[in-house]
């Protein structure tokens, strides 16, 4: 029994001992007293004061040092070291040995070899290394300038886990957020929630991403957008290159051009800021004129070059357009927004209306102000077929031009060469016969994709058969192909086939 009770105590002063840590030493004070009734426990050291505990040196005019309680109060100008890295200065600090914790204020700065701190009141946890404030503060780098309300400081990792209302000034932006993780040694910036960084180049906005303040490169990945005077990038998933002016978006992007109303969307995209141009992929499609009737067009590869208010539109391979009242195909596709000349290449067809348009080059000419359709220009073996519901009428030629009154083809000039198979109905719709007829060049008039009215040029040759007397094997032209199948109905329906 008595070994067990003095096996007890030698554990219970261990413990206690433990627990007590090591003794604050008083190094040097110019005087020391004590005065019971006012400070029981306490000694008052005044003038020069230098302690140390397990690699802190303290330093200031005025300490009371509670030796029982391993704790000092530190007065006037207190400065507080630890090791070669982390230097303190401040009007009054607090010190327990026992839990290695510091508390200081007025006129707090800490320092260490890569940032400088200023606060009003600082806690310093050495036992897990890291600082904190509660009250605001400003951090400064080589670089930037950090302020919050709140924030953390891990010694070990040189990170600072800033809180609400952070806001980071660089010589090119500043960046807003209400939770940064900000690292002064390669100044490296993790946001968390909504945040925005703001130059005179763009504004950027996230809630959650990565930003290297050093090389100028970032990442954004939730709810992105960089929004510059005419045009705004989205993506699920941002890089930016401030250094030479580079966006990239993937995943769901949109970037909208707000002069020209129009939008790229896609997965991919690729943005150039000084040469105010991007190129995408991936389902990427070009929507021109949202603001009324929008136009579609997707390709495998699309480009959108130049300054507003001389901005190309260029689009590769499988290119499908779609508008409620126009749709086609081709395998590449220039649009100059500023002229409204759109050029349709290599085995293009157009659908308007009731109107199959093929032949080896169209153009489109649109008016830029109402943005509506304004005429029409197909280039070399050009032909025009609309289903009838006994057979197809057909206008065939060298080239075709055509004039659209409120975006219905109304006029058809065919200049050489022109052919016509016309399936002529009286007020009734009942067939009356079958025209077919050769020009060098006929004039036609149309009305809901019906021909209305028609006039041969020159050298006419022609007349009208009864139904029975034209036979099936002449009723259509050389080179006809009906290719109703392709035909894009939707808005969707351009990414079929890809």
């Amino acid at each position: 029994m008595k070994n067990n009770i003095i096996y007890l105590t030698f554990l219970f002063f261990t413990v206690f001992a433990f627990s007590q840590g090591k003794r604050i030493n008083i190094i040097h004070s110019d005087n020391s007293t004590i005065d019971e009734e006012k400070l029981p426990g306490a000694t008052v050291l005044l003038g020069n004061v230098h302690i140390r505990h397990e690699g802190i040196s303290l330093k200031c005019k005025k300490a009371v040092h509670y030796t029982k309680d391993n704790y000092i109060k530190a007065y006037g100008n207190v400065v507080l070291n630890q090791g070669d890295t982390i230097h303190q200065n401040s009007q009054y600090t607090e010190y327990n040995g026992n839990t290695k914790k510091a508390l200081s204020w007025g006129d707090v700065i800490i320092r260490d070899p890569k940032m400088t701190l200023s606060t009003d009141t600082l806690y310093f946890d050495r036992n897990k290394q890291y600082v904190y404030y509660r009250d605001g503060a400003t951090i400064k780098d080589s670089i930037n300038v950090l302020t919050s309300n709140s924030g953390n400081y891990y010694l070990q990792n040189n990170k600072f886990q800033a809180l609400s209302n952070v806001v980071i000034t660089n010589p090119d932006y500043i960046l807003e957020s209400n939770h940064l993780d900000y690292y002064t040694d390669n100044g490296k910036a993790y946001l968390y929630g909504p945040s925005t960084i703001t130059s005179d180049k763009n504004l950027i906005y996230c809630e959650k991403g990565f930003y290297d303040t050093q090389a100028n490169i970032s990442h954004f990945t939730k709810n992105a957008r960089i929004t510059y005077d005419d045009r705004e990038i989205k993506g699920d998933s941002l890089y930016y290159d401030r250094n030479i002016g580079y966006a990239s978006a993937s995943k769901n992007f949109q970037i909208t051009d707000t002069i020209n109303h129009s939008v790229l969307k896609g997965n991919y995209a690729e943005y150039f800021e000084r040469k105010d141009s991007a190129y995408a992929i991936d389902k990427a499609v070009a929507i021109m004129n949202t603001d009324v009737d929008s136009t579609f067009i997707h390709g495998d590869t699309l480009l959108v070059t130049g300054k507003p208010e001389n901005r190309i539109i260029r689009a590769y391979h499988n290119v499908k357009i779609f508008k409620s009242d126009m749709s086609g195909k081709c395998d590449s596709l220039h649009t100059n927004q500023r002229t409204g000349l759109t050029q349709m290449f290599k085995n293009p067809i157009i659908w308007s209306g009731e109107s199959q348009i093929t032949g080896d080059l169209i153009q489109l000419l649109s008016n830029t102000e109402s943005e509506s359709l304004d005429s029409l220009k197909v280039l070399q073996n050009a032909f025009i077929i609309q289903k009838d519901s006994i057979g197809f009428n057909q206008i065939k030629g060298r080239d075709i031009h055509g004039k659209f009154i409120e975006n219905d083809l109304r006029i058809v000039d065919v200049i050489g060469n022109a052919e016509v198979i016309h399936f002529v109905r009286d007020e009734n719709k009942e067939l009356i016969g079958i025209e077919k007829t050769t020009s060098s060049s006929i004039n036609f008039t149309l009305k809901d994709g019906e021909i209305q009215t028609s006039k041969l040029i020159t050298l006419p040759e022609g007349k009208t058969y009864p139904p029975s007397k034209l036979p099936e094997n002449v009723r259509k032209l050389r080179g006809f192909i009906w290719r109703e199948n392709e035909r894009p109905i939707t808005k969707d329906d351009i990414f079929k086939d890809d």
